[in-house]
C-alpha cells in the first residue's frame, strides 16, 4: 500500500464512530500503595486503618469538528462503580460549555454535544464531572477534571493577506532573480495531518516567472527580459493545502510585476545631418535651433549631454542641454556676418550621463550628427569705425571749428550711403552740430569749460536708402581750460580796524579763487591799486595776503569806513587780474582788541552805560508794555460778561433802581401820558453789548398832554441804559417809581374783571405781538368758553 492509501484509510477510520473508544473512558484501578491481603492494617497506636480506593479515572475525550448529523453528537459516557443501576446516583457536569454546548444524562452519564463545533474557534474544552447521591445530594465520588479535544478536519482553504501584490524587478535580470515572496495561511491544525501544509504553484505568468513550492518566492525564469519590449506582467499564484495532493483546498492571489528600467540603450540621432538657418543680425546668445537624440530608456537612464566636438564653427556657436526636454539648444556665440562667411558645419555628440558598467558590451552609449548652419543676409545698420569717440578742444576756439569726425559704413554688399545726425536730447543747448555727409562735428556756440567741462553726445548714423536702419555711437567732448577768468576774493570779508590800532597791526587775512584750472596749479599775487597812507598789503606767497595798518589810531568821528582796492592777479598765460575792494570799518575796541561798537551813534550814549545795560532796559520796557496790554484785555473781557448767566433767567427779571416816588396819592407830580406820545419818543438806539431782536410794534393810543419833566427823565434813563454795556436784556423790566394818570388802555389786571368781563374785548391783545399771546389766550379763551356754555 502507498502512503496516500494509508492516509486515506486513517482519515476514514477517524470519521467512523468507535463505541469502544467513547462508551467507557474510565476504569477501576487499584490504589498506588501496596495492597494488604487482610484488608486491614494497624498503625503504631494499634488502631486499624481502612484503605480507600479511587472510584474512577478517565483519559481525554475526542470529538470531530463540523459534525453534520441531525442528532446530538455523542461524546462519551461517565460511569461510577457506586452506580447500581437503580437510579440512585446523579451525574453532574460543569466547566467550559457545560449545560449549553455539552449536556449529560443525569442517570446514565452519557455526554452529547448540542451543536457543530469548530476547532478554529476553540481547540479543546475543560470540564469537571461528579457523581452524587440523588437523595442526599452528597458526592459519592470526588470531582474530577477531564478534557474534550476537538479533532481537526480540512475545512479551511489557504488565504493570502493581499488580493493583489505589486512588485518590480530590473530588466535584463539573470534567471532566478528574486522578485517577491507571497505567503498564505491556513486556519487548520498544523500539528494534525496535512490540513495546514501548503504548497505554492504558478497558474499564470509562465514562462517568464516561477515560484518556489515551499516558500512562495517568485523568481525570474527567462534571461534578458527587456522593458522596452514588455513592461508589465501579471502572475497568478495558487496555495494548496494537504501538501498539494488531490482533495486539498486552495486559494489564489495576483502579483503585478513591473520591469524597471536600466540603461541598456544608447542615445540615437534620428538624422545623420541637420540643417539650420540663422540671420546674420542675430545677437549673441540667440537660440537658432535644436537637436535631439532619442533614448528608449526612461528617467536618469535617458539623460543625455550634448557637446560640439568638431567643425569649423566651434568658436561661433555653443550648445546647451535642456534638461526638461533632453534637447541640445544651439546658440550664437559670436556676432555673425553674412559678407564674411555664409555656412558653418558642426559635429554634435550626444552621450548618456549615467552608464551602467554591466552593459558596456551594448555600447558605446553615445551618437553623433552633423549640423549645417546657413547664415542669411539681412539689411544691417551702419557700423561705426569705433565703439566710442573722445575729442578734446580748447574752450576759446572760434565758432564753426571742427572738433572731430566720426566714420561709419554700411556692412551690406549694397554699401548704401550714410547720413549722420546728432541726438538733440544729448545736446539740448545746441552747442555742437554735425555734417550729415562726412560726420564732421563742429561748434555752433561758444564753449566755456567753467560751465561744462564734458559734453556727452550721441551720433546717429542711418542708411539713405533705408532710414530705419540706424546705429548710435557715444562721442565724449572734453573742454580744455584756457586762462580766461581773473581771480577774485574767496569770500566776502567783514573787516574792521580798532580806533586804538597801532601801525603794522594785522587786521585781515585774505585769499582768492579762480575758476580756471591751470596745469601747474593756482598761483595768485596781491597788491594795492594805489599807495594808501592808512593800510598796506603784504603777500604771503601762499595764495593769501595780510592787510596791515600803516599809522597809529583811527577816529570814527572823522572817517567811519575806509575802502581799500586790492589787485589780485594769476601767473598763467595770458595773465588775468581783478580788483577787489575791502570795506574797513572803524570800531571801538577794548584793551584786548575785541570790537565793541562800530556805529557813530554809539558815541551819543552815556559813557558809563554799557551795551548789557541797554539790553536790560529795553527788556524791562517790553515787559511793562505786555503787562499793560494783558490788564486792559482782561478788564475789557470782564465787562463783556453778561449780567444774567443762567439760560433760564433770560426773561421776566425785575431790576430795581431804588428810586422811590411820592406814593399812590401823588398823582400830579408827573404826567405818564408822555410815554404814549409818539412825538416825544426819540429814535430808538440799539444796545452795544447784545444784538437786538425785532420788537413788536406797540399799539398806538391817543397822546396825553406833554410833560417835559417825565420825558426828560425817561430819555435820560434810556441814554444811560443804551450806553451801559452791563445793562440787563430787553425782556427785563425797569421800574422808575413814577406813576401818573390812569392809562386810557385801562388796567390789564383781572382783579376787577368780574364786573366788566362781559363788556371787555381782548382781541386787540393778539395784535400786540407774540409777547401778549398768552394773555390773549387767557382772556379770549375764557370768553369763548363762556359763550359755548
Amino acid at each position: 500500500m502507498t502512503i496516500q492509501q494509508v492516509l486515506l484509510l486513517l482519515l476514514l477510520w477517524i470519521w467512523l464512530p468507535h463505541p469502544c473508544h467513547t462508551e467507557m473512558l474510565f476504569r477501576r484501578t487499584p490504589d498506588l500503595r501496596p495492597k494488604s491481603f487482610g484488608g486491614r492494617a494497624s498503625g503504631n497506636d494499634g488502631k486499624a486503618i481502612h484503605r480507600q480506593k479511587r472510584g474512577w479515572m478517565w483519559n481525554q475525550f475526542f470529538l470531530l469538528e463540523e459534525y453534520t448529523g441531525s442528532d446530538y453528537q455523542y461524546v462519551g459516557k461517565l460511569h461510577s462503580d457506586q452506580d447500581k443501576g437503580d437510579g440512585s446516583l446523579k451525574y453532574i457536569l460543569s466547566g467550559d460549555g457545560a449545560g449549553t454546548l455539552f449536556i449529560i444524562d443525569e442517570k446514565t452519564g452519557d455526554i452529547h454535544a448540542t451543536r457543530r463545533i469548530d476547532r478554529e474557534e476553540k481547540a479543546f474544552y475543560t470540564l469537571r464531572a461528579q457523581a452524587i447521591n440523588r437523595r442526599t445530594l452528597r458526592p459519592v465520588e470526588p470531582e474530577s477534571e477531564f478534557v474534550i479535544k476537538i479533532h481537526d478536519i480540512n475545512d479551511n482553504e489557504p488565504t493570502f493577506p493581499e488580493e493583489i501584490y505589486t512588485a518590480s524587478v530590473p530588466e535584463m535580470s539573470v534567471v532566478g532573480t528574486s522578485v517577491v515572496q507571497v505567503t498564505a495561511t491556513d486556519a487548520d491544525d498544523p500539528s494534525y495531518g496535512n490540513s495546514a501544509r501548503i504548497i505554492y504553484s504558478i497558474l499564470q505568468g509562465q514562462p517568464y516567472f516561477s515560484v518556489e513550492p515551499e516558500t512562495g518566492i517568485i523568481r525570474t525564469a527567462l534571461p534578458n527580459m527587456n522593458r522596452e519590449n514588455r513592461e508589465q506582467y501579471q502572475v497568478v499564484i495558487q496555495a494548496k493545502d494537504m501538501g498539494g495532493q488531490m482533495g486539498g483546498l486552495s486559494g489564489t492571489t495576483t502579483v503585478n510585476i513591473t520591469l524597471t528600467d536600466v540603461n541598456d540603450n544608447p542615445p540615437r540621432f534620428p538624422q545623420s545631418t541637420v540643417h539650420l538657418r540663422v540671420p546674420e543680425s542675430s545677437p549673441v546668445g540667440t537660440a537658432i535651433g535644436s537637436v535631439k537624440a532619442t533614448d528608449a530608456d526612461t528617467g536618469k537612464n535617458a539623460e543625455v549631454e550634448y557637446r560640439i566636438i568638431d567643425g569649423d564653427g566651434t568658436d561661433m556657436f555653443d550648445i546647451v542641454t535642456q534638461k526638461d526636454t533632453q534637447e541640445g539648444i544651439i546658440t550664437v556665440r559670436k556676432p555673425l556676418d553674412y559678407e564674411t562667411r555664409r555656412l558653418y558645419t558642426l559635429k554634435v555628440e550626444a552621450e548618456n550621463t549615467h552608464v551602467d558598467p554591466r552593459f558596456y558590451y551594448l555600447g558605446p552609449f553615445k551618437d553623433t550628427t552633423i549640423v549645417k548652419i546657413s547664415v542669411e543676409d539681412v539689411d544691417e545698420p551702419p557700423i561705426f569705425s569705433r565703439s566710442s569717440y573722445l575729442f578734446e578742444v580748447h574752450e576759446d576756439i572760434e565758432l564753426g571749428t571742427i572738433i572731430g569726425t566720426v566714420m561709419a559704413r554700411d556692412p551690406d554688399s549694397a554699401s548704401s550711403p550714410i547720413r549722420f545726425s546728432l541726438d538733440r536730447h544729448t545736446d539740448l543747448d545746441r552747442i555742437f552740430n554735425i555734417h550729415s555727409g562726412n560726420g564732421s562735428i563742429y561748434t555752433s556756440k561758444p564753449l566755456d569749460r567753467e560751465i561744462s567741462q564734458w559734453h556727452n553726445l550721441s551720433v546717429i548714423a542711418s542708411e539713405i536708402n533705408n532710414p530705419k536702419d540706424t546705429a548710435r555711437v557715444p562721442v565724449y567732448v572734453r573742454i580744455l581750460d584756457v586762462n580766461d577768468n581773473a581771480p577774485q576774493f574767496a569770500v566776502f570779508y567783514d573787516t574792521f580796524v580798532c580806533e586804538n590800532a597801532r601801525a603794522g597791526q594785522l587786521i585781515q587775512t585774505i585769499s582768492a579763487v579762480d575758476k580756471d584750472d591751470p596745469l601747474g596749479g593756482q598761483k595768485f599775487f596781491f597788491s594795492l591799486a594805489a599807495v594808501n597812507p592808512n593800510f598796506t598789503v603784504q603777500d604771503n606767497e601762499d595764495n593769501t595776503a595780510r592787510i596791515l595798518t600803516r599809522r597809529n589810531g583811527f577816529s570814527r568821528h572823522e572817517i567811519s569806513t575806509y575802502l581799500l582796492p586790492v589787485v589780485i592777479s594769476d601767473n598763467d598765460y595770458p595773465i588775468q587780474s581783478s580788483t577787489g575792494t575791502l570795506t574797513i570799518r572803524v570800531c571801538a575796541c577794548d584793551s584786548q582788541g575785541n570790537m565793541q561798537s562800530c556805529s557813530a551813534e554809539a558815541l551819543l550814549l552815556p559813557a558809563g552805560l554799557s551795551t548789557g545795560a541797554l539790553v536790560a532796559i529795553l527788556l524791562c520796557i517790553i515787559i511793562l508794555l505786555v503787562i499793560v496790554v494783558l490788564f486792559a484785555a482782561l478788564k475789557r473781557q470782564r465787562k463783556k460778561e453778561p449780567l444774567i448767566l443762567s439760560k433760564e433767567d433770560i426773561r421776566d427779571n425785575i431790576v430795581s433802581y431804588n428810586d422811590e416816588g411820592g406814593g399812590e396819592e401823588d398823582t400830579q407830580a408827573f404826567d405818564i401820558g408822555t410815554l404814549r406820545n409818539p412825538a416825544a419818543i426819540e429814535d430808538k438806539k440799539l444796545r452795544r453789548d447784545i444784538i437786538p431782536e425785532t420788537l413788536f410794534v406797540p399799539r398806538r393810543t391817543p397822546s396825553a398832554p406833554d410833560n417835559t419833566d417825565v420825558r426828560d427823565f425817561i430819555n435820560q434813563r434810556l441814554k444811560e441804559h443804551d450806553t451801559d454795556p452791563s445793562a440787563p436784556p430787553y425782556d427785563s423790566l425797569a421800574t422808575y417809581a413814577y406813576e401818573g394818570n390812569d392809562s386810557i388802555a385801562e388796567s390789564l389786571s383781572s382783579l376787577e374783571s368780574g364786573t366788566t368781563e362781559g363788556d371787555q374785548n381782548y382781541d386787540y391783545l393778539r395784535e400786540w405781538g407774540p409777547r401778549f399771546n398768552k394773555l390773549a389766550e387767557m382772556y379770549g379763551g375764557g370768553e369763548s368758553d363762556k359763550d359755548t356754555s
